[in-house]
């Protein structure tokens, strides 16, 4: 109607929120990053990486014992 985009009527001050990459922080900005979430959303990162971790000690305790057969 006004030659607007939806973008500049919902951000007509100009201030666009900026994607967050994580990968290219320290892991002190990591957590900072992580801390500000929702509880249920700082649990489910959590539990992610506590079963990634898990994996991969089983990995690596299977490839030990396999390459000792």
């Amino acid at each position: 109607l006004f030659n607007l985009t939806t973008d500049q009527i919902i951000n007509y001050d100009g201030r666009m929120p900026k994607e967050v990459m994580i990968e290219d922080k320290t892991a002190v900005e990591q957590m900072r990053l992580i801390q500000q979430l929702d509880e249920d959303d700082k649990q489910t990162i959590f539990k992610l990486i506590d079963k990634m971790l898990t994996n991969k000690k089983f990995k690596d305790f299977f490839n030990k014992n396999i390459a000792a057969l």
